[in-house]
């Protein structure tokens, strides 16, 4: 069933220009709330794993513990991807909040495990605001460092950087709750966040520690430019997404 509910790092800025891009212009961020205790939410961390492969999309899983009261504990939920998600709702002003929920760009949400909505949800959000994946984002590994660079730009509104440090593919067995019996393979994990702050529309670059991006499983960091603030996100300008290891 469907789950309904009513309910630091180093910064430092440089002057250098970076010498490989990653990513420029992918044309969707795709952020899965999934819990482990959520017995329709299996279908889209597969397909999920599916959405990842195309280059063009950068596809994050945010496991949330809003269903660990029900018998299981999820392993990999964050209090603070449960706070993004809550966030998200009161961004757009509705109590929609359920597993599996996909936030697409940023703007709108969509059942996680339904292909064509996905879609559909991407080619709607561009035609309407053309803003949305309009920033190039630069991001490359140097050395012991990531490095990221934005470009001379005008966004409308205040705008947050962020990067999150991904674990490709970890494999749970569930022992109880709803997915009793399963093992489910999650993919793109966020394991770590790391806010690089404001972003004015104007050049700027930043460098930050391999170090505060490690954990285990963690291969690959996207970056994500996006409107408004962590209390009230808004749509994507910008991602991009390279390995870090």
């Amino acid at each position: 069933m469907i789950r309904h509910c009513l309910a630091l790092a180093v910064v430092t800025v440089y002057s250098t220009s970076l010498a490989s891009p990653a990513l420029a212009e992918p044309r969707a961020v795709l952020e899965l709330f999934t819990s482990q205790g959520c017995s329709s939410c299996p279908a889209a961390d597969k397909l999920l794993g599916e959405l990842k492969d195309d280059p063009s999309l950068i596809a994050l899983s945010l496991p949330i513990d809003i269903w660990d009261y029900l018998g299981w504990k999820d392993t990999l939920a964050d209090p603070r991807n449960t706070a993004r998600w809550q966030a998200y709702s009161k961004a757009r002003g509705d109590r929609e909040r359920y597993t599996p929920q996909m936030v697409v760009n940023g703007g709108v949400h969509v059942l996680g495990s339904d292909r064509s909505a996905i879609e559909k949800a991407i080619a709607k959000i561009r035609q309407n605001h053309q803003v949305v994946m309009s920033v190039p984002v630069n991001a490359a590994r140097a050395g012991d460092r990531l490095t990221i660079a934005l470009p001379e730009g005008a966004p409308t509104a205040a705008a947050v950087v962020t990067v999150w440090a991904l674990a490709k593919a970890v494999k749970v067995v569930i022992s109880r709750g709803e997915n009793k019996g399963r093992t489910v393979t999650y993919h793109n994990v966020v394991r770590r966040v790391v806010n690089l702050g404001a972003w004015n529309g104007k050049i700027n670059h930043w460098t930050v520690p391999l170090r505060d991006l490690a954990g285990e499983g963690i291969e690959t960091a996207a970056v994500t430019v996006q409107k408004g603030t962590a209390e009230m996100p808004s749509y994507m300008l910008g991602a991009a997404v390279t390995p870090i290891r």
